[in-house]
């Protein structure tokens, strides 16, 4: 339980966190590929192992020759809602983040997602209600695992870093609340283990968003 710092903001990822997106995010790959004419198989377990890492980087992991990333992101990005009726929101997702709300905590997201996107996504779940502020990817703004667009969200709701907890189910998102000096917490249900969380340092691990409940002390 986070006591020593009294919590007044927290920041959720989207994948892995609020929607488990994974099918969605895989199947629009496997598509995306395809029409770039790149036929590298893809392993669905090592892929779903890299789930939230920057999409450079599982293909140069899983040895994909991507050669204009930027052509693969905006094919993706086109493809991604042929796929949504594979994601669905985390069982208790909405339920926690009402709780929060009601306990006068303000709440925000953040994702490696391009802003338009995000949006859509938030949009498309009916989300944006419970969110006071969304932040996807900017032009000019570093991505996680930087601290810049955790502490660009604290700036806009003003609130301070120690009064904030980052939320997410990666290493990049306990990387960018360490480095934003914000309190972290790792999402074991998503797509990453509870043992991995662990070694990143997460100050708090869940096994359900709902746990989220009886661990601040709120």
């Amino acid at each position: 339980m986070i006591k020593s710092f009294p919590i007044k903001h927290i920041a959720f990822d989207l994948d892995g966190t609020i929607v488990d997106s994974y099918q969605t995010i895989y199947k629009t790959t496997i598509k995306s590929l395809e029409e770039l004419k790149i036929n590298t198989p893809v392993d669905k377990d090592e892929f779903y192992k890299r789930i939230g890492q920057h999409f450079i980087d599982i293909f140069r992991d899983l040895n994909i020759p991507v050669k204009d990333f930027e052509q693969f992101i905006s094919i993706y990005k086109d493809y991604y809602f042929d796929f949504i009726g594979d994601s669905k929101i985390y069982s208790g997702a909405i339920e926690t983040l009402q709780f929060l709300i009601d306990k006068n905590i303000r709440v925000s997201l953040l994702t490696t997602k391009l802003q338009s996107q995000a949006d859509k996504i938030i949009d498309h779940f009916n989300l944006r209600k419970y969110f006071l502020f969304v932040m996807g990817r900017r032009n000019g703004i570093a991505n996680k695992p930087s601290a810049e667009p955790l502490l660009f969200i604290c700036n806009e709701l003003g609130i301070q870093p120690e009064n904030t907890l980052m939320v997410g189910d990666t290493e990049l998102d306990i990387q960018c609340g360490k480095n934003a000096g914000t309190k972290t917490c790792g999402a074991a249900y998503g797509y990453r283990t509870k043992e991995q969380l662990k070694k990143e340092g997460a100050d708090l691990i869940i096994l359900k968003i709902t746990d989220l409940k009886n661990l601040l002390d709120l």
